[in-house]
């Protein structure tokens, strides 16, 4: 087993945690010898190519195959401006996921990854000197449902991170409503940022029928920011200094698959803010990034630039790149 080298000369503007899978999409129904595309995706991935997109200097913590698939996945990462001191490498299978996209950007997936080795992180593969020295740390529900050891690594980087944002990103064939909902109650009161979807997620883990009752049952569970996203219509925010605060959807300019969209918004969102941008204006960025990767193939077929991202918010001046009370 190869640890990975967590000695960054810097501390990282953002680290993402999570499972990198290999992604393969097609536009026809799945059936023998249909044509298809070899990707590397998963929802990791996703949140840290956004993030590097964003001008951040991104770390992602994930768990590679020691063999040529590996090197590949690793290659890839470092290709979307992530860097690779987080990774490490082991024995065993890379998980995979076959997704069927029609032309309206709709998807069905299909997963094998069932003791993947992306599902053996644990606790003491987070560094807490790296951890704790992060703009922010970004996790999922999905990494604490792939396996109790990646759960326990998401609790441990809740605890020491500045700011930790946690997407619940509830997935009913990967684990239970019940279970999905206990680790969200156990990690929310130590969240800087949580990003439930409505109204999928805020009914089956929160009970709750609306996206600002959700928004306000997460902030008393001590959240300290919420950004509810509500598909096409937009985004309900709360969170310190805010009272309730509304997000206008961007339309996207053409939509070819919507893999990786929720992850632009959590990736550049969480970007923006360690820069030192306000939730609305973060959130606008995230929403405007979100609109316009559904416009490619695969969760990182497509990653707008930082400036591609602001002209579609349609935000004026220039984005800071650095990190809020750091020293250039």
């Amino acid at each position: 087993m190869n640890k990975p080298t967590q000695n960054p000369a810097t501390p990282f503007d953002v680290i993402v945690m999570g499972e990198i899978l290999v992604e393969v999409a097609t536009d026809v129904a799945f059936a023998h010898g249909v044509p298809a595309q070899l990707g590397i995706s998963g929802d990791a991935l996703n949140v840290a190519a956004a993030a590097a997109a964003a001008g951040a200097r991104v770390g992602l913590l994930s768990a590679l195959t020691d063999d040529d698939l590996g090197k590949a996945i690793a290659a890839r990462v470092v290709e979307l401006g992530i860097s690779p001191a987080l990774l490490t490498f082991r024995t065993g299978q890379q998980g995979v996921y076959l997704v069927h996209c029609d032309p309206e950007g709709q998807r069905e997936f299909s997963y094998a990854r069932s003791g993947s080795v992306g599902s053996s992180l644990g606790p003491d593969d987070v560094d807490p000197a790296v951890f704790a020295a992060a703009g922010a740390v970004v996790a999922g529900g999905i990494a604490c449902a792939i396996s109790a050891s990646s759960r326990a690594a998401v609790v441990k980087a809740a605890g020491l991170a500045r700011r930790f944002v946690f997407d619940p990103n509830f997935r009913p064939r990967l684990t239970s409503a019940e279970d999905a909902t206990a680790a969200l109650l156990e990690i929310a009161p130590r969240t800087f940022l949580v990003t439930p979807s409505f109204p999928s997620e805020t009914s089956a883990l929160l009970g709750c029928s609306t996206a600002e009752e959700a928004a306000a049952k997460l902030r008393s569970l001590g959240a300290a920011n919420v950004a509810v996203t509500c598909g096409a219509e937009g985004i309900q925010l709360d969170g310190e200094g805010l009272d309730g605060s509304w997000i206008d959807a961007i339309p996207a300019p053409a939509v070819v698959d919507q893999t990786g969209a929720g992850d632009a918004f959590v990736g550049t969102l969480t970007a923006r803010m360690v820069f030192g941008d306000m939730l609305p204006v973060a959130a606008r960025y995230g929403a405007a990034a979100a609109s316009l990767v559904v416009g490619g193939k695969g969760g990182t077929g497509f990653i707008p630039t930082l400036a591609q991202t602001q002209a579609h918010a349609g935000i004026t001046g220039t984005a800071s790149s650095t990190p809020t009370g750091w020293t250039a």
